[in-house]
């Protein structure tokens, strides 16, 4: 266990799963450019000794992979995941007591500890200004804190106990911010934090925000973590850390005593500035929108103060392994939440919101001989309506029969939905309705649609392996490609309205309609690329899936309405680049040459093997 981040640098150094980089770096899109290079080269963690234009150190790639992360956490990890577990399943613990006793023992450290004298708690004070302020990609509005613990209490029931520890986007400069004075504060939809501002509001009160950035590494991912109703962040923080989360109120804010900076300060009411743009987990830059500040109050930091950040694009990065972390420790508790559901996978390729792969139940008519779609369906919505989940635009849902099924096995699981799904039965829409803040694809902020792909029962076709013949030579239609078995993608015309695409679209479907049927290959992928785009597995994943808005974009061979239900003999998803599209994120290659000399022979770097 770690009492501050020092520890775990040193811990990790000591294990060889730490580089320091002497040479001084400028954290101007430079830092960001070593990370992510190290990071796809699934190299070690990077403690940064010299950051240009600021005393303080920084350390990013800590969570790198998941080998990495259970390491850090390798001697409280499995307390965290039983405590999780009986939280979720508390009757386990009545049927086995004694197996548990050391559960416990570690939930004895969860609860926050309060230290009364506020005096000595080896913090200074400094500015904005004086922190590494780390611009991540070239196009980005300034600045950001891409590790920060934003907590903030509830205005009815304040206390630590009543409060909401969440990782939410921290502009520090740019834009129209007052440097040193606001910074801007971007979360999404279904954040806890939106609930405490929410009830500030209605209160006429600003909203007191503490954010702490550093400290033991359990108080970064606690910020992260989807957990039980009832179990708090805070509690969370120091059942994973071994140790309770320690803290004092300095006027009137929380200040983490372990963390190595705070910043305190207000949001009021009726508040925004323009935020952003800022690259994404999705691979493009989400833009400027107005979004609430925070009205800087103080910013404290340890002497010896250690930044810690990540940088974040187009999937994997660093946030895959904590995605691969989280569901190591949260296991199965999709099962006690969802009944019926046996896995839930989002698909990080696709940056994890736009797609979920699910496997379910089917116990509805077991007396029936005819397999169709009817528990899932249920299981389709009640995932669709669950916290992060709620976000994906995408689902695709089947139940075993025969054998078993992997959503991770992601062609497994696709063609076997592929050869079962009736395309005029088991795709259901869901229009205008909320999707990821991040997501560009929809009709406006937050926006968008879904779509249910849910299958099952006795195989109905045998997918195509190659491209079929009626896919090719098609006037305006070229360059067909084979993504996987039953998935051609094939190039179109450039976008150029929704006016357009109805024609282009209508014409294309007549064309294959008239060549006669396909039957093995229910999903054509219109697309501006299709050797990129059948390229690889994640190529498709990425592009298919963040560039399509189901209800715009899906259309279909012989398509009609029955009774308001869409069917159709063949789908297709036009995945082309639209005008309203965010831009997908390019690092700059003048800082992409200028950052090689530390990875030659007498760079901090030079045994760092990246490609």
């Amino acid at each position: 266990m770690y009492h501050n981040l020092e520890e775990c640098i040193f811990d990790l150094e000591k294990a060889g799963q730490l580089v320091r980089v002497h040479e001084e770096v400028d954290p101007n899109l430079e830092m960001a450019a070593i990370h992510r290079r190290v990071n796809a080269a699934g190299g070690p963690a990077l403690l940064f000794e010299n950051v240009k234009g600021s005393k303080f150190r920084a350390v990013s790639n800590l969570f790198g992979n998941l080998e990495r992360s259970k390491f850090i956490f390798r001697n409280t990890l499995e307390a965290a995941k039983d405590v999780i577990a009986l939280r979720n399943d508390p009757m386990n613990l009545l049927k086995n007591p004694f197996k548990h006793f050391h559960t416990g023992w570690a939930a004895s450290k969860a609860l926050p500890l309060k230290k009364i004298s506020s005096k000595r708690t080896g913090f200074q004070e400094i500015q904005i200004s004086d922190l590494p302020l780390i611009h991540h990609w070239p196009d980005d509005g300034g600045a950001f804190i891409t590790l920060p613990q934003v907590y903030t209490e509830d205005p009815e029931k304040p206390g630590i106990m009543n409060s909401n520890l969440g990782m939410y986007r921290v502009q520090l400069n740019g834009n129209d911010y007052k440097m040193n004075k606001e910074i801007g504060l971007h979360y999404q939809i279904h954040r806890g934090i939106g609930v405490h501002q929410e009830k500030a509001n209605r209160l006429g009160v600003p909203l007191k925000v503490s954010i702490f950035i550093g400290g033991p590494p359990a108080h970064t991912l606690a910020a992260i973590m989807p957990l039980p109703e009832g179990l708090s962040e805070m509690t969370f923080a120091g059942l994973l850390s071994g140790r309770n989360f320690r803290y004092c109120y300095v006027d009137g804010y929380c200040i983490s005593l372990d963390a190595d900076f705070v910043i305190t300060g207000e949001i009021h009411p009726g508040e925004t500035k323009p935020e952003g743009p800022f690259g994404d987990h999705i691979g493009y830059y989400s833009l400027i929108h107005d979004f609430p500040f925070m009205r800087v109050h103080k910013v404290f930091a340890k002497s010896n103060g250690i930044w810690p950040f990540t940088v974040v694009g187009r999937p994997p990065q660093e946030d895959t392994a904590f995605g691969e972390l989280i569901h190591e420790i949260t296991g199965h508790a999709v099962r006690q939440e969802i009944p019926g559901v046996k896995e839930v996978h989002a698909v990080d390729a696709a940056g994890v919101h736009p797609l979920l792969f699910a496997i379910g139940s089917e116990r509805y008519t077991p007396y029936r001989n005819v397999k169709e779609p009817a528990e899932i369906l249920t299981i389709a919505n009640r995932i669709l309506g669950t916290g992060q989940l709620s976000l994906a635009k995408y689902l695709f849902i089947t139940a075993e029969e025969n054998h078993p099924l992997d959503t991770h096995k992601e062609i497994n699981f696709l063609t076997y939905i592929l050869e079962r799904m009736d395309l005029r039965r088991d795709i259901h829409f869901q229009t205008n309705t909320t999707i990821d803040t991040l997501d560009y694809s929809g009709t406006g902020l937050n926006t968008g649609s879904k779509v249910i792909i849910a299958a099952y029962g006795d195989q109905k076709r045998n997918l195509c392996k190659g491209v079929p013949e009626q896919l090719k030579d098609l006037c305006d239609f070229k360059n067909p490609r084979l993504v996987m078995p039953g998935i051609v993608a094939i190039e179109g015309p450039v976008f150029s309205g929704y006016q357009q695409a109805q024609k282009q679209l209508g014409e294309l479907c007549s064309a294959i309609q008239a060549r006669g049927t396909m039957q093995g290959c229910p999903m054509i992928i219109l697309c501006d690329d299709s050797s990129f785009m059948s390229g690889s597995l994640q190529n498709f994943f990425w592009a298919a899936f963040t560039r399509s808005n189901p209800s715009h974009d899906i259309y279909g061979v012989n398509s009609y309405y029955e009774n308001k239900h869409w069917a159709c003999d063949n789908m297709i998803i036009d995945a082309r680049v639209k005008p309203h599209h965010a831009p997908p994120l390019i690092p700059d290659p003048s800082v992409e040459k200028k950052i090689e000399g530390l990875f030659v022979k007498g760079g901090s770097l030079s045994k760092v093997k990246v490609n």
